[in-house]
């Protein structure tokens, strides 16, 4: 059985099964991803997916209208909260990413438009990704990082935009072996490449 990773918790294996990878549309649950992407900076996934609930609650729901309003009593509240990540910096970051996230919003549309403009609103299946070939980061997630930053974002270098890529479905790196893979590309639209690697 593929994508061994998932089995190193209940956690992970539920995140496995029902989340990663399949293509996500609607703004509020790409912010989510976003947000815990850019706080797993340095940490593990893992750890991430134990204080989840711990973020939603303190990210209020990952509500980018309510977390772009927060104020430094906020911050101070997250910081005193148990089972936070106490990580100043990356409070005021997704603080930042939350008011980021809105101005694309009024610009674009949605996110969702603007995140799946990349792929052609397609997942993407890259050569050998199937076979277990996967880098941390590609040319998309270079680009999408340079222009998410651009706009103001944080915490969005092309490893962690690569894993949030994975996460939403626009990149569709279960293997091959792995019934998840299949499934993903009889319900979703999906579109296979050649890989431009970028180290």
């Amino acid at each position: 059985m593929a994508c061994q990773w998932k089995n190193s918790s209940a956690e992970m294996i539920s995140y496995h099964d029902k989340e990663w990878g399949v293509p996500t549309h609607e703004d509020q649950k790409l912010f989510e991803y976003l947000l815990l992407e850019s706080m797993q900076a340095g940490l593990s996934w893992a750890l991430i997916l134990r204080k989840r609930e711990t973020l939603r609650s303190c990210f209020a729901n990952f509500s980018p209208e309510k977390v772009a309003a927060f104020t430094e009593e906020d911050i101070e509240r997250i910081m005193h909260t148990e089972n936070m990540i106490k990580s100043e910096r990356k409070i005021r970051a997704m603080i930042q990413n939350a008011k980021a996230f809105l101005a694309l919003q009024k610009e674009e549309g949605s996110f969702d438009s603007y995140l799946w403009n990349f792929s052609g609103g397609n997942s993407l299946c890259y050569q050998g990704h199937e076979k277990g070939e996967m880098p941390s980061k590609n040319a998309l997630s270079e680009t999408i990082s340079k222009e998410l930053k651009k706009r103001g974002f944080q915490y969005t270098g092309p490893v962690i935009v690569y894993s949030f890529l994975q996460a939403c479905g626009v990149i569709n790196d279960h293997e091959e072996d792995c019934p998840c893979y299949q499934a993903l590309r009889r319900a979703y639209p999906y579109q296979e490449v050649e890989e431009t690697f970028s180290y």
